[in-house]
């Protein structure tokens, strides 16, 4: 007996992978617009609401998304890969919890070495006994990056690997994750407990590529979501409790291209290997 799609799920998928960003986006713009030019604190009031609201819209253009295109079996598959410790090697565990420690401490050597910084960092121990100071930290560090993970990465990057290889995959992936973040800059008080001030010029590219490395990570840890939550997580506590400098961050940006071009090359000669391999088959 043949199986009837719903048209709902026909239509949706038609439309696939260009629905997520308009609910994401979209969903969240509606409910932060309110939060723009205000002169409380996006984490007091009404404003608090609604930035949480909005900022659910990863997590709801997701799971929407996922369950239009794929049914309820595609929602399962989401929540088993963010909770699956098994499908992170030994190795890539060690790759999600030390990269940005390296990176960032690797940076501010530079950094001091060519005098961009006499204190590249500073390091706060004091968060760790402060129990307030704690809680908020890793709530920005994790409890936030998981509910945009589960979209972003768990289902929009899948979508957009099934049209595209990792490179364009990334940049589109990246290039909508930055489009969503910039209002972050607008909310008021929104950084106003972290040393991170961020500038459009530097910060929007930098997500871009950020995005190709979590790309390399997911790719290699057969599309862990929990992978993902991990070492977007520990970019954000890395950062802060290194105190890593302001004029640190758009220092960055060179080393963060260097290591996208090297993915990208990367992922350039495994094509180019598949391909003769095709070709050169009998």
């Amino acid at each position: 007996m043949a199986t009837t799609v719903p048209r709902s799920r026909t239509r949706a998928r038609s439309i696939r992978p260009w629905g997520f960003p308009l609910v994401y986006l979209g969903w969240a713009l509606l409910f932060w617009s309110p939060i723009f030019g205000s002169e409380e604190s996006v984490w007091t009031g009404t404003n608090l609401v609604f930035f949480l609201v909005g900022g659910a819209s990863p997590l709801i253009a997701g799971v929407t998304m996922a369950w239009l295109t794929g049914g309820t079996e595609r929602v399962r598959d989401i929540g088993r890969r963010l909770i699956d410790v098994r499908r992170i090697s030994p190795k890539w565990w060690l790759v999600v919890l030390l990269f940005w420690l390296a990176f960032d401490l690797l940076t501010a050597g530079a950094a001091l070495a060519l005098g961009v910084t006499d204190r590249p960092i500073d390091v706060r121990a004091e968060v760790l006994a402060d129990l307030g100071a704690l809680g908020f930290l890793l709530l920005l560090s994790f409890v936030l990056p998981a509910v945009e993970e589960v979209g972003l990465r768990g289902y929009y990057l899948d979508a957009l690997q099934e049209r595209f290889g990792p490179t364009v995959a990334g940049l589109l992936n990246g290039g909508t994750w930055a489009t969503w973040h910039a209002s972050f800059v607008y909310f008021p008080g929104y950084y106003a407990n972290t040393t991170f001030d961020p500038e459009l010029w530097w910060w929007l590219p930098s997500i871009v590529l950020q995005t190709l490395i979590f790309v390399w990570v997911y790719n290699n840890t057969r599309r862990s979501i929990l992978a993902i939550l991990v070492i977007h997580g520990m970019m954000n506590l890395t950062g802060e409790l290194l105190g890593l400098a302001p004029e640190l961050f758009p220092f960055q940006l060179p080393f963060l291209v260097l290591i996208a071009v090297a993915l990208v090359v990367n992922w350039r000669r495994g094509t180019d290997a598949r391909q003769k391999g095709v070709a050169g088959a009998p």
